[in-house]
């Protein structure tokens, strides 16, 4: 499995990102074909700079053989000289939805791009309380955070990476420049965007993350957390506009392929639960499908006795701690409780892989809990064992029973 991983020490912005993926090794004919495909006559210029000793590479939009027009809250980072932008060059949505949609791309990068920006579109309209359809983007919509984001979608469509992964956010601090006026960092349409993902503010006061940055780690809903286990293959550094002393400005992207742990594995989970006596069980059933459906490792309904001796249920939601968010809404606003229990425990889970045996009823998979390479448990998949059964009619127990002899005279 292919592994990438965004370390945003520094914040994130779109040409940190592209510098990040030049880095990392994308081809530059890669992000250079599909700026061209925009006709926006623009390309990319690419230099090596020093960010605090670290070697990065920088990107820049130019139009038409001059820089892009560069504003403060599409991606740069230093606020020294601000940059007003007027509002003529403002795009909507359905202008930039079309531009890419008629561009010469690959569907999957057509899809990511117009996803970011529907994510920064959603964004815009929920600050301005107006309907999505009459955003006009004036940070972003600039023909170098188009670029940016076409690039970047086309570097990350070219890498085909299986599962992404980043690191808490650096906000950065102070205050920044928007269309709109002066406002705290980070700036509104960015701090939408970061809703539920885990942030710190730290070392610098200017802008380390930008909407364009923001909504591009969105579109890639990678797992947050520390770097995976994983054997580098790449790194790449993707320098910031601001070269602050003694920090560097720069985005670092690792990339790898999983590497298969033999030791123990642990790591963190949040425990969501509440108590309810005043529900129904349908209405609690619905909501445990519902989390399930949203992506919670586990769901667990539990009888209790409360207090009066009232019968009730102890609803308890198992999920990645970036998701908890996620599920905290889900039972404020699907249940009657008043209130939630959240702990983060430490787990211990098996490696797991599958392996086919043969049975008289057709292929079964066994699935394998393995510590150490060893395995621990073994049970046959009881989806298939029910397919198996049916389609022989015959008892379940009867197919289950010989999956596992069969694993069991394989692995005598």
């Amino acid at each position: 499995m292919r592994l990438a991983y965004l370390d945003c020490f520094a914040g994130i912005a779109g040409d940190m990102f592209l510098g990040a993926l030049l880095g990392a090794g994308v081809p530059l004919q890669i992000l250079q074909a599909a700026t061209a495909a925009l006709g926006l006559n623009a390309h990319l210029e690419i230099e090596t700079v020093d960010r605090s000793g670290i070697s990065a590479t920088k990107v820049h939009v130019l139009e038409g053989g001059h820089l892009a027009e560069t504003i403060p809250s599409a991606h740069t980072h230093s606020h020294e000289h601000p940059h007003h932008h007027d509002h003529k060059h403002g795009r909507s949505l359905s202008e930039i939805r079309s531009l890419i949609q008629t561009a010469n791309l690959d569907a999957a990068i057509k899809a990511l791009a117009i996803e970011t920006f529907e994510l920064l579109g959603n964004a815009e309209a929920k600050i301005h309380n107006i309907p999505i359809d009459r955003i006009h983007f004036h940070e972003v919509g600039a023909v170098d955070s188009i670029v940016d984001i076409v690039a970047a979608s086309a570097g990350i469509h070219h890498l085909q990476i299986d599962a992404w992964h980043a690191s808490p956010i650096n906000v950065g601090g102070g205050t920044v420049e928007c269309a709109h006026g002066t406002f705290p960092v980070p700036a509104p349409a960015t701090a939408d965007l970061l809703l539920g993902l885990p942030t710190y503010s730290a070392h610098l006061q200017q802008e380390l993350v930008t909407p364009t940055g923001a909504a591009l780690l969105r579109a890639l809903h990678p797992s947050f957390g520390p770097q995976p286990l994983m054997r580098v293959s790449a790194i790449g550094y993707g320098a910031g506009t601001g070269n602050p002393k003694g920090f560097p400005d720069a985005l670092r992207l690792i990339l790898g392929k999983e590497e298969a742990d033999t030791h123990e594995q642990h790591d963190t989970v949040t425990v969501l639960e509440t108590a309810l006596d005043d529900l129904s069980p349908q209405l609690i059933a619905y909501v445990a499908e519902k989390a399930l459906a949203a992506g919670a490792f586990d769901v667990m309904l539990t009888p209790v006795l409360m207090k009066k001796g009232r019968p009730g249920t102890l609803l308890t939601i198992l999920c990645n701690p970036a998701d908890s968010p996620t599920f905290e809404q889900l039972l404020l606003t699907e249940t009657s409780t008043l209130g939630l229990r959240i702990r983060q425990d430490r787990r211990l889970c098996l490696d797991r892989r599958h392996v086919s045996v043969e049975t008289p009823f057709g292929p079964i998979r066994i699935k394998l809990g393995l510590q150490s390479g060893e395995v621990r448990n073994a049970a046959p998949e009881f989806e298939d064992c029910r397919a198996a059964a049916a389609q022989h009619n015959v008892p379940l127990k009867q197919v289950q029973q010989a999956a596992i002899a069969a694993y069991m005279n394989q692995h005598a």
